[in-house]
């Protein structure tokens, strides 16, 4: 049996590449939109993909079933359970007519990529369809499972948090009955050897889960004796509070992610390439209806960038949430690139549906056009200021991370959030924004810049703050 995992660092995403050396047929689950990656690595090792599955209805990315599914002929394995709310949409809707080759699997149901068995586990809690592969490799002579393709389901160190239908998708009172369901789904492990490794959909940096970790893979056994999530399941009533408990606030594009991935993500074909802006062209550039995404370091973009632009680093693990967070779905794009991140900055951006990037801007470019800059003050020179009429503290740290400490006064909106909450702005004439450390602040002071706001960053964050102002220590 051949086993690759193709990993995204910045969405923390892991799909993986299944494949039958004997009979050279392979399966990719749970790709990301840009099916290419995937292709390219089947064909360098003597594989055809001839399916593709999901573990669930995604929320953090935008899913490649689809796309592969139309590139290849592949049949697509996804879920039958969960209900009709939790059905796929799109798999009778092939873009030449008609439906795309597809099953849908019930709890143990099974099927065979050549000598290799997955076998279907329904484990809801995360999703309500939700499901794993339990793997099985025939072809070496194995009669016990090698791994459990898990999804959202377990992670290294973690649990797949149940809060997403409420606190991202907006279903009222959906949270605690999930958290309830996925207790019970435990109970699935119980089956599982010690030795069956566990491969997730997801590691460190995830938003889908609240403290995952940094290694990408784990066994059955190391997770039933370490995992702080499964140690918490001594009660339903205990394990629904460790659960619920701190989970962060989910980026404000989960949403549409969930909306899409239900009823069929829009299909590429190919990955786009959009064309160098002229002068005249970036002249004429609005930001009020234009998202310009200037993807340089935030020391360069603060000294100076076109009106309007909004700050995403390139080199930035979160990049795309960060993005997603702040630009519609529909908006036209127009990046500050430089030409050797071109198409990592578009691969990121149709990871989470924003298609829409009409053209890019050289940073050398920049040179010719009026530039405005974007004000960061020191700790010391923020005191004196916060006392004055007309300023107002915004802090865009979790709640999680506001309620353990914060600057006397502050209003705090996690930054992934902020787009929907802007009548909870402060309305001062000049907002102080901090975060941690100055980088998530740095993106909601150009949000809020492009808005209209007049803004000020706090450089060094709540950490610099906490350095000046040392809580006493207790008697």
């Amino acid at each position: 049996m051949f086993m690759r995992m193709i990993y995204d660092e910045k969405l923390a995403q892991a799909a993986y590449l299944l494949g039958c050396q004997k009979t050279g047929e392979a399966v990719v689950i749970d790709p990301e939109r840009d099916v290419d990656r995937y292709l390219e690595l089947a064909a360098a090792n003597n594989l055809t993909i001839t399916a593709v599955a999901e573990t669930h209805i995604h929320a953090d990315f935008l899913s490649g079933a689809r796309e592969l599914a139309e590139r290849t002929n592949a049949t697509v394995y996804v879920s039958a359970e969960g209900g009709p709310d939790w059905s796929y949409q799109w798999l009778d809707k092939k873009s030449s007519g008609g439906s795309y080759n597809h099953r849908l699997l019930k709890n143990n149901d099974t099927f065979a990529i050549g000598n290799i068995e997955l076998r279907t586990i329904h484990t809801p809690g995360h999703t309500p369809e939700h499901i794993c592969f339990l793997v099985t490799d025939h072809g070496s002579g194995a009669n016990e499972p090698i791994a459990l393709v898990s999804g959202d389901f377990l992670f290294v160190g973690d649990l797949g948090r149940p809060d997403l239908l409420e606190t991202a998708a907006g279903q009222t009172g959906a949270m605690e009955p999930s958290a309830r369901n996925l207790y019970h789904t435990l109970d699935v492990l119980k089956s599982i050897p010690d030795f069956v490794q566990v491969w997730p959909a997801h590691g460190a940096g995830s938003a889908c889960g609240k403290a995952l970790g940094a290694i990408p893979t784990s066994t059955v056994g190391y997770e039933r004796r370490f995992n702080p999530a499964l140690k918490a399941a001594t009660s339903e009533p205990a394990f629904v509070d460790f659960i619920l408990a701190g989970q962060p606030e989910p980026p404000l594009y989960f949403a549409e992610m969930k909306r899409l991935n239900k009823v069929g993500p829009p299909v590429l074909g190919r990955l786009p390439n959009p064309p160098r802006l002229t002068a005249d062209q970036i002249r004429n550039l609005d930001y009020h209806t234009t998202a310009i995404a200037d993807t340089r370091p935030w020391d360069d973009f603060r000294a100076g960038h076109l009106p309007g632009s909004l700050s995403f680093p390139i080199s930035a693990r979160s990049f795309n949430t960060d993005a997603g967070s702040m630009i519609a779905p529909d908006e036209p794009i127009v990046l500050v690139v430089d030409p050797a991140h071109r198409e990592e900055a578009v691969r990121d951006l149709i990871r989470i549906g924003l298609d829409h990037i009409e053209g890019w801007i050289h940073p050398d470019d920049l040179e010719d056009h009026p530039l405005v800059t974007t004000d960061e003050i020191s700790v010391e020179q923020a005191e004196p200021l916060i006392a004055k009429p007309g300023i107002a503290v915004l802090d865009v740290r979790r709640a999680a991370e506001f309620a353990e400490g914060h600057i006397d006064g502050a209003t705090n909106i996690a930054h992934t959030r902020l787009a929907s909450r802007m009548d909870e702005v402060p309305d001062a004439d000049t907002l102080l924004i901090n975060c941690r450390s100055g980088f998530r602040s740095a993106r909601a002071a150009a949000y809020l810049e492009r808005a209209g706001r007049k803004v000020i960053n706090l450089q060094g964050g709540y950490l610099a703050w906490e350095a000046a102002h040392p809580r006493p220590s207790p008697l």
